[in-house]
């Protein structure tokens, strides 16, 4: 083999590694951003493109929509509780040679521009906001991120709020006045229950009190229900209409009770006198003069018991 041959052997290896190496394709989710010579290129679109090495340079961009995971933010909110607050992000790239050519790494960017908004924005709200509220700090988020994002050619999509730490002792508050309000709607409900029973008694009333049958009718319910269980309990209605004249005679007998009784004759035919409310001295002389005659009645006594 004479050396002309070596030198295009020689060739065509180069020729066929340099095409092997120049041959690039773009699947059907990426985008091309070419340089060559370092001019911009218009977008490649996917296929099979030639890119020769040395002489151009290609920049592959995906197209689909990217996961980004922020990690834990230390954030104090409007009324001065510590949290720990993480989110995720949902972008896209919409415009390949903006994201290439506006930003060095869109996707970092994005992600440390998503840290410095979720602080920002949760620390303008309070913490029943960021506990009850998260879909409207999940949209200022958003709105707030993608305005910022725009001009690198970057779309976001989504950002939710995954998770809220805050301090147990806030948690046991939280509970305590969580379990305070349930109470608070525990006794407004039984209250409006006894309304609404007090109300439904009261027709009810009205409409037995018009007809006395459907009175005796409730008794005799009201007998059946307390026979159906097996208790030794004895019940006897006893209408009203039998205790009636008893009821009006109670007043009269409480008259009587309380007249003075009339003055009694004592053993010595004398009319034993009244007691009265205060001290009165006419008493006095009369127990004075009856005293000699007790003795005198009791002398005899004496003596015969002595002579026995």
């Amino acid at each position: 083999m004479t050396w002309w041959q070596v030198l295009i052997l020689v060739v065509v290896v180069v020729v066929l590694v340099v095409l092997a190496a120049s041959v690039k394709v773009l699947r059907e989710y990426e985008r091309g951003v070419a340089f060559r010579l370092g001019r911009l290129r218009p977008v490649l679109d996917p296929g099979v493109h030639l890119i020769f090495p040395g002489l151009e340079k290609m920049v592959r961009v995906d197209l689909r929509i990217v996961t980004l995971t922020i990690p834990p933010q230390e954030v104090i909110t409007k009324d001065n509780v510590p949290a720990r607050v993480n989110a995720v992000v949902l972008f896209q790239v919409t415009d390949p040679i903006r994201s290439v050519m506006g930003v060095e790494n869109h996707a970092v960017a994005t992600s440390q521009m998503a840290q410095t908004t979720l602080r920002s924005v949760v620390g303008r709200a309070d913490l029943d906001t960021l506990l009850a509220h998260r879909t409207d700090l999940n949209e200022d988020l958003a709105r707030t991120i993608d305005a910022q994002t725009e001009p690198w050619g970057v779309h976001v999509r989504v950002v939710e709020i995954k998770d809220v730490e805050i301090p147990e002792a806030m948690q046991r508050a939280m509970a305590r006045e969580a379990e305070a309000e349930r109470e608070r709607r525990a006794k407004i409900i039984n209250a409006r229950g006894e309304l609404q029973a007090a109300d439904e008694l009261r027709q009810a009333a009205d409409i037995l009190s018009g007809n006395p049958a459907s009175l005796q009718l409730r008794y005799l319910q009201t007998l059946l229900e307390l026979g159906a269980d097996q208790n030794s309990t004895v019940v006897f209605p006893l209408p009203m209409d039998i205790i009636g004249p008893f009821l009006d005679k109670v007043p009269r007998w409480m008259d009587k009770l309380q007249q003075p009784e009339p003055p009694t004759p004592n053993h010595n035919g004398s009319k034993r006198p009244q007691p009265s409310a205060g001290p009165s001295a006419p008493p006095l002389p009369a127990m004075q003069e009856q005293a000699p005659s007790l003795n005198s009645h009791s002398e005899p006594h004496t003596e015969r018991h002595d002579s026995v």
